[in-house]
């Protein structure tokens, strides 16, 4: 069974994804105050989403509940990965998090790939609109996700407010890297209810 995908929320997750290239630029130029506001920015369109897809039926799709964390963490690994460079954020904990996002992307990849009924070829594999799965973050998940994007941030502003270094932004690194930790056990322990695969009768229902 085939969905719609061309939603409002689907299309706000699409200009998270694009802008995120042109923010992980501005950052590493150094333009930390207009590099700010678009991250307000993306974050005002993934509070719209969220809104939309939430409280309207036909906004709402399977696709959507990949492609809206997968917007988030390609905007959040940015931000690390440039934010590190700069020397804003250390090293370990960047590594952290982009290894626990790499084992989740490459468990989604297999997961499309064993729910994805044949023939399983790469146009079927990539067709959007083809429901095979959905995915249900878990609580830790979800508040991991609020806490780096309040680390990614907070220290996106120290340069702009001058408290690079702060104690603050210390004690939010390891918070940060104790709740990554804890959400990546949380997708091992309930690995069974945070994947939906849809079975061909599944399919037929949604």
């Amino acid at each position: 069974m085939k969905e719609n995908v061309l939603t409002i929320p689907n299309a706000l997750c699409a200009i998270r994804i694009a802008s995120t290239p042109v923010i992980g630029y501005l950052v590493l130029s150094e333009l930390y105050t207009v590099s700010l506001g678009l991250v307000i920015f993306a974050g005002f369109t993934d509070v719209v989403d969220g809104f939309i897809a939430r409280n309207f039926q036909n906004q709402q799709s399977m696709i959507g509940s990949f492609l809206d964390p997968a917007a988030d963490k390609l905007l959040i690994a940015t931000l690390f990965v440039t934010l590190t460079i700069n020397g804003l954020i250390p090293i370990p904990l960047t590594s952290l998090i982009l290894f626990r996002d790499a084992c989740l992307f490459g468990a989604g990849f297999y997961i499309r790939y064993v729910s994805l009924p044949p023939p399983k070829t790469l146009s079927r594999y990539f067709d959007m609109s083809l429901i095979t799965a959905k995915l249900s973050p878990t609580g830790i998940s979800k508040m991991n996700t609020m806490i780096q994007l309040t680390l990614v941030s907070a220290s996106l502003a120290a340069p702009v407010f001058n408290y690079v270094d702060h104690i603050y932004l210390h004690i939010l690194w390891y918070i940060t890297a104790t709740t990554t930790v804890l959400s990546a056990a949380s997708y091992l322990y309930y690995n069974n209810s945070t994947y939906k695969l849809f079975t061909g009768s599944d399919r037929d229902k949604e």
